[in-house]
């Protein structure tokens, strides 16, 4: 497994992350269990949640469980700032909520710290340099590492890095942030300003939501249990005319090749800076060894022009 900085940080990770946003919801915690050692014998570092994640504190909850004695061993992150209740309250980056967010992150993880603490959105609401002050206070008592943002527009990224140095403040280290070869929007404000800071990037949805696993096939009735099968509004999102076409001239590609899809969705983005660690979900333990292996294409140069030719 190969391990990379997170951006210009001193944080080292796994350049194949775990995302868990499935566990406490999706699959029960028996398969959460065999997901997450499947993990470490594969070398994952970065385990990525969420407070929100499983119906609201059930994966955080779930890892704290499982995990025991093996936290010690992984870059543990988890996010704030979705509403984690109905009445509007449990919301934000205030840092009266803050202060109580990561309290309950912590006891749900069955932990002392943090490593990687990331805003999950925006707070329009909230001055970034309160925001920041807090998690920078919670820096300096050691209950959080690093800090991150999610689902930030590159502008507010750079006031954000701007407001940290001018304030003497810990700044954000990484973004999360949707990527792919579908999904190429954010090459053109996000990476470059991403690059310019010095943040790591962090991409979720790698797959276009399964599109790009190779699984699904145009006029062919969708594979019964899948994301795309079940949720309406994703296959709205991802089955148009645009994204069919770039998916056939991908599997063409890589076919020539002897290769998968995966294969590429994976490889493609560990070549683009800054990317840090891909972050894939998993419901079986098959899935990890099958991401882990994906990653190991070195992309040549005439391959990725090529790409770009097809998705761009």
């Amino acid at each position: 497994m190969e391990i990379r900085n997170l951006g210009q940080s001193g944080l080292r990770v796994s350049s194949i992350g775990l995302g868990c946003n499935n566990f406490g919801g999706r699959i029960d915690e028996a398969a959460a269990k065999a997901v997450i050692h499947k993990a470490l014998d594969l070398g994952i570092t970065l385990f990525d949640t969420a407070d929100v994640y499983g119906e609201r504190g059930g994966s955080e909850e779930a890892m704290g469980r499982i995990l025991g004695e093996d936290r010690k061993r992984i870059v543990l992150a988890t996010k704030f700032a979705v509403p984690m209740n109905d009445s509007g309250e449990k919301v934000g980056g205030s840092r009266r909520y803050i202060m109580t967010a990561v309290e309950d992150s912590l006891r749900r993880l069955k932990t002392d710290w943090i490593d990687l603490y990331q805003m999950h959105r925006v707070d329009p609401l909230t001055p970034i340099e309160e925001t920041l002050r807090a998690l920078d206070d919670l820096i300096r008592q050691g209950k959080v590492r690093y800090i991150g943002c999610s689902n930030f527009p590159a502008w507010q990224m750079t006031e954000a890095a701007w407001t940290a140095r001018t304030a003497g403040l810990n700044g954000f280290v990484s973004c999360q942030d949707e990527y792919s070869l579908i999904h190429r929007a954010p090459e053109v404000e996000l990476l470059p300003a991403a690059r310019k800071l010095g943040f790591g990037l962090l991409p979720y949805f790698p797959l276009a939501s399964g599109l790009l696993t190779g699984k699904y096939h145009r006029n062919v009735s969708l594979p019964t249990g899948t994301r795309l099968a079940n949720t309406q509004r994703l296959a709205d999102r991802y089955l148009t005319e645009r994204n069919w076409q770039i998916a056939e001239k991908l599997g063409d590609f890589v076919e020539a090749r002897g290769r998968t899809m995966l294969d590429l969705a994976f490889s493609w983005l560990l070549a683009q800076a800054p990317v840090a660690s891909v972050i894939a979900g998993a419901t079986r333990p098959e899935q990890l060894e099958q991401n882990v292996k994906a990653g190991a294409w070195a992309l040549t140069v005439d391959e990725l022009a090529k790409i770009d030719a097809i998705t761009g």
